[in-house]
């Protein structure tokens, strides 16, 4: 009877089982399911890889790469929900697990810096806003502060009043940046843009600066660069024999060459080829504003390297040479006179006008660079004096003393003479037209085997600035410097440079 009665109940508790199965219960304990999303707060991006616990279970899973997950089979009741992944600030949601239902919830999960502050808005502080007359070279300086103490990566924009470009400087993480070789008579504008790498960029408001007009630079020479000669103009420190605020003051893909300023007009004359001919131009001391003057007879000589041409006093004329004839020319291009033709056909190749407008000194040679002679005319074409003639080797380089007196010019003492105008041994001269002497200004320093060529007086005449270069010809050229006695050590003021000015 007993047994009987206990295979009844394990029927019944079978049965009981089973049916409880059926429809969600255990018993009375009762099952759902859980499903839910992850999408980024931002623009609802579905979140792979999602860590997601429910408490108070502590039952664990990760979403898919649709940002789904499910838990099945878990008791009715209330769940929190959490959703945590690297970089991401952790979310949770409340839910309730019914029988028979499916629950579903969905997280929205913000970037761990989303509660990061932008930095502040940079204030610009020099230059001054609307600065004017500032050299070529120019440190900005600006403040922005981050609220967090994150690190802030600043850009420069920049750009300018002549052309289209914008330059932008980026990854700078000081709050200043020196900006170089600014254009002179240029007016720029500049903003800062800002960024903690994690919020939006923040951008300065304008300002501007101007560039002065005028580099204010006492030195001119030419460098060859690419095959095309360049003139620069530069500062030169005495004391400390330092070169600063070089400006390159023609384009590099134009052949210029022998630059003459004229300090009353503050314009620099030079050489440049315009089909196949050489022209005088002109143009400020900043590169700008370039004026072709000659344009019916060109400059030609028999070397054009060797060729040079003179700034009336008053700079209103220019005067320079064609062939056997000398020729003045107001410097807009009008004006055009001849001054002066040799009577033997001798072809002239430089000139220097006198500082008191009364008389002109020319070098003449024939068509091979020789034979060279200098004279002394006036503004009518007479000859009033004879310095040197008949000279067999290169003669060149005149450069009158403001005075008048002295006369500062070049002469191969060697008298070589070769088809390639190749010069052995040239030295500096100074005639005096007082006592009508000589004297070599070389003598004492020149290394041998060299030359010394294009010779200007300075400013103030206690010195003679010149090129130096080995008489093979093909050595790098040093513009250099000495006094009129050349009894000091000479001075590299230039390398690789020839044909100096110096006002």
């Amino acid at each position: 009877m007993g047994k009987a009665i206990r295979i009844i109940s394990i029927i019944l508790m079978t049965l009981f089982f089973t049916n409880c199965g059926e429809d969600g219960t255990i018993g009375l304990v009762e099952y759902g399911n859980l499903t839910g999303k992850v999408v980024k707060k931002d623009g609802f991006v579905p979140l792979e890889n999602v860590k997601i616990i429910l408490s108070p279970t502590n039952n664990t899973v990760f979403t898919d790469a649709e940002g789904s997950f499910k838990f099945e089979g878990v008791e009715v009741q209330e769940y929190s929900v959490q959703a945590a992944k690297e970089g991401y600030l952790d979310e949770f949601e409340g839910a309730t697990v019914s029988k028979d239902v499916v629950v579903n919830v969905v997280l929205e999960m913000e970037i761990s810096t989303a509660l990061n502050k932008p930095p502040t808005k940079p204030e610009l502080l020099t230059p001054e806003d609307g600065a004017v007359g500032l050299l070529n070279e120019i440190e900005l300086t600006w403040e922005s502060i981050d609220p967090d103490e994150d690190e802030l990566i600043y850009t420069i924009e920049i750009r300018n009043d002549f052309n289209n470009d914008i330059t932008r400087i980026t990854d700078i993480k000081d709050k200043n940046y020196t900006i170089v070789n600014l254009k002179y008579g240029a007016k720029y504008f500049w903003s800062i843009e800002v960024t903690d790498s994690i919020n939006t960029e923040v951008i300065s408001n304008i300002r501007s600066f101007t560039v002065k007009d005028d580099p204010a630079n006492r030195y001119f020479y030419v460098k060859n660069e690419g095959g095309n000669n360049i003139i620069y103009s530069s500062s030169f420190n005495d004391a400390n024999n330092e070169v600063s605020n070089t400006v390159q003051l023609t384009n590099s893909s134009l052949n210029s060459w022998r630059p003459r300023k004229n300090n009353i007009t503050n314009l620099i004359a030079f050489l440049r080829l315009d089909n196949n001919e050489a022209h005088i131009y002109t143009m400020k001391t900043n590169g700008d504003d370039v004026r072709k003057v000659t344009s019916t007879i060109p400059v030609t000589s028999f070397n054009l390297n060797e060729t040079d041409f003179s700034w009336s006093p008053d700079g209103s004329q220019l005067l320079y040479a064609s062939f056997d004839k000398l020729y003045s020319i107001n410097k807009d291009g009008s004006g055009l006179q001849e001054i002066y033709e040799t009577i033997d056909g001798s072809l002239i190749s430089e000139c220097d006008w006198s500082s008191d407008g009364l008389k002109i000194v020319l070098k003449t040679n024939n068509a091979n660079g020789y034979n060279g002679a200098i004279l002394v005319i006036d503004l009518n074409g007479n000859v009033l004096n004879t310095v040197i003639s008949g000279v067999q080797g290169a003669l060149g380089g005149l450069n009158l003393s403001a005075s008048g007196n002295k006369l500062l010019f070049t002469r191969d003492v060697s008298n070589h003479q070769a088809s390639s105008y190749r010069q052995l041994d040239t030295r500096l001269f100074i005639y005096n037209f007082t006592d009508m002497t000589f004297a070599d200004v070389s003598d004492v320093e020149k290394d041998s085997g060299t030359n010394d060529l294009d010779p200007r007086f300075s400013p103030n005449e206690a010195d003679v600035i010149f090129v130096n270069t080995s008489n093979d010809g093909i050595s790098q050229k040093n513009i250099m410097k000495t006094n009129l006695l050349g009894n000091i050590e000479r001075t590299i003021v230039f390398t690789n440079a020839t044909m100096p000015d110096w006002k």
